[in-house]
């Protein structure tokens, strides 16, 4: 099918191709992304979800549509929430800073399919300037927070897998262009006083998570076509909202199951 602002998100379009949100929900449960990808399970956007959306529908020039789409962001008297005037305290922000207004100068939303991992895959790009790099925009809510994995210390880059976003999109469009462009996230947080950042993913970050993903890639492509049965991971909202009891457990099993 070919792809278009209208159906990109579509079910028919989910089922058609990977995209790596669609992956990150495999590796976070087969069975949430498998009953996501069959319409079983719709999550209702959350406010930082909107919070970014309506960022994300300014710098598309769509920002109107939005507000006429989501009435939910309004109060009665018809002012912004509280949470929406910080997304607009957001917008302000960035709009003195031009590097940040100059890596979201690109084509918006740019649709782009191709082909990793016996697989075809679909991208869409937040700020798109040929011959000269890929823009990610992301509205976080704290900037320079710093988690731990395995012992490591990580930003919320690599927490949330944007930097496998961005080694996907730059394949993507090495396929379709011949060109492979530096991968740029344009970051902002929520605070009352907004932290900002224009960063340059390494290139040889961005090949790292290509290769971790190829070897998972192989048992991904085998659920969703149905070649494998979906595992579940137990404690996600779709694994307790469809949770069956089917035996007695014990309190040790508490202790494993939070672990």
């Amino acid at each position: 099918m070919k792809l278009n602002n209208d159906n990109y998100y579509s079910q028919k379009a989910n089922q058609a191709y990977f995209s790596v949100s669609q992956v990150k929900d495999f590796l976070k449960c087969e069975a949430y992304a498998m009953a996501k990808i069959n319409g079983e399970w719709v999550e209702p956007p959350t406010t930082p979800m909107l919070i970014g959306s309506y960022v994300d529908s300014y710098f598309e020039g769509t920002l109107e549509d939005f507000k006429a789409r989501t009435p939910e962001i309004f109060k009665k008297d018809g002012s912004l929430k509280s949470d929406y005037i910080k997304a607009e305290n957001i917008i302000q922000r960035v709009e003195k800073e031009v590097l940040f207004m100059k890596c979201m100068s690109g084509k918006k939303q740019v649709i782009m399919t191709g082909e990793l991992f016996g697989a075809k895959w679909k991208i869409k790009m937040d700020s798109y300037i040929p011959h000269e790099a890929i823009v990610d925009l992301k509205v976080v809510q704290k900037l320079r927070d710093v988690s731990y994995k395995n012992g490591w210390k990580q930003s919320f880059i690599e927490k949330w897998g944007y930097d496998l976003q961005l080694g996907i999109y730059q394949e993507i469009v090495r396929q379709n262009t011949g060109e492979t462009l530096p991968c740029i996230i344009a970051a902002v947080d929520k605070q009352e006083y907004p932290d900002l950042d224009c960063i340059l993913i390494p290139d040889e970050q961005l090949e790292f998570q290509r290769r971790e993903l190829r070897w998972k890639m192989q048992r991904i492509i085998d659920v969703k076509n149905f070649n494998e049965e979906p595992k579940r991971c137990g404690h996600c909202d779709y694994c307790r909202a469809t949770k069956k009891l089917e035996k007695l457990i014990l309190p040790d099993d508490l202790i494993v199951f939070n672990q």
